[in-house]
C-alpha cells in the first residue's frame, strides 16, 4: 500500500491529509513532508489521519519527531483521528496525552482558530 499526502491551507493552518499505511517503508515520505513544511516556516500543522489504514511504531516515531520540530518553533502539531484501532495505539503508547487529537477536521480547525 502506498502513502498519499495532500497538503492544504485552512485559515492559516496547514493540513496534511494522509491516506494509506504509515509503516517502515512509507513513514520517511511523511517525515520528509513535515520537515519540508517546517523548513518553509510552517509551524502549525494538522495531520489528518482519517484515511490511514495502518500505523506502526515507525509512523508513531515520525509523528513524535514532527511534534518536536514544530515545538522548537513554538508551533503545534495536532491530529485528526476517528478510527478506534488507531486511537487505541495512541492510548496504549501514552501518546494520546502528548498529542491533541480531534475526531474531525472541523473540530481541529475550531481549536486552531
Amino acid at each position: 500500500m502506498d502513502l498519499t499526502l495532500v497538503t492544504r491551507d485552512a485559515d492559516g493552518v496547514t493540513i496534511v491529509a494522509v491516506e494509506g499505511e504509515i509503516d517502515v517503508y512509507t513513514a520517511p515520505k511523511l517525515r520528509d513532508k513535515i520537515s519540508d513544511l517546517v523548513g518553509a516556516g510552517v509551524y502549525d500543522l494538522i495531520i489528518d489521519m482519517s484515511g490511514v489504514e495502518f500505523l506502526d511504531s515507525t509512523g508513531l516515531g515520525v509523528l513524535v519527531g514532527g511534534l518536536k520540530k514544530v515545538r522548537a518553533h513554538n508551533g503545534s502539531l495536532q491530529l485528526i483521528c476517528n478510527q478506534d484501532r488507531l486511537l487505541k495505539i495512541f492510548r496504549i503508547t501514552g501518546l494520546a496525552k502528548v498529542f491533541t487529537i480531534h475526531d474531525s477536521p472541523e473540530a481541529a480547525a475550531a481549536d486552531a482558530g
